[in-house]
C-alpha cells in the first residue's frame, strides 16, 4: 500500500513563494514517475508538474512554466515542488500523485495515477 504524505501548504500574498514536499512509503520510490496536480473550488484536477522515475525527466502545466520547479531526492523518498510568483489563480489544494507504471518516463494523466496524498491547501491573497 502506497501513502503519500504532503506538507507545506500555507497562506501567502501574491508573488510570494513556496515548497511543497511529499514523502512516499509502501514502494520502491526510485523506480516510479512523481506529479503533482491541483484542485480549486469548482473545477477539475489540474495537472501541475511531473518528474520521472530517473529525475532526468520533468513536465509543467502551462500555467506553472517558468515559476514552479519539481524535484526529488530519491533518497529521502520525497518529492518537492517549489513555487515562485504565486498568483490567487494558483489557490487550490495540492495533490501528491504516484504513477501506477514502473519505469515510465512518459507524460502523466490523473487516469495513470496509482496513488494520491491527501492533500495540502494553498492559498494565495492579492
Amino acid at each position: 500500500q502506497v501513502q503519500l504524505v504532503e506538507s507545506g501548504g500555507g497562506l501567502v500574498q501574491a508573488g510570494d513563494s513556496l515548497s511543497l514536499s511529499c514523502v512516499a512509503s509502501g514502494h520502491t520510490f526510485s523506480t516510479y514517475s512523481m506529479g503533482w496536480f491541483r484542485q480549486a473550488p469548482g473545477k477539475e484536477r489540474e495537472f501541475v508538474a511531473q518528474i520521472a522515475w530517473s529525475g532526468g525527466r520533468t513536465y509543467y502545466g502551462d500555467s506553472v512554466k517558468g515559476r514552479f520547479t519539481i524535484s526529488r531526492a530519491n533518497a529521502k523518498n520525497t518529492v518537492y515542488l517549489q513555487m515562485n510568483s504565486l498568483k490567487p489563480e494558483d489557490t487550490a489544494v495540492y495533490y501528491c500523485a504516484a504513477d501506477s507504471r514502473k519505469y515510465y518516463s512518459g507524460t502523466l494523466a490523473a487516469s495513470d495515477v496509482g496513488s494520491w496524498g491527501q492533500g495540502t491547501q494553498v492559498t494565495v491573497s492579492s
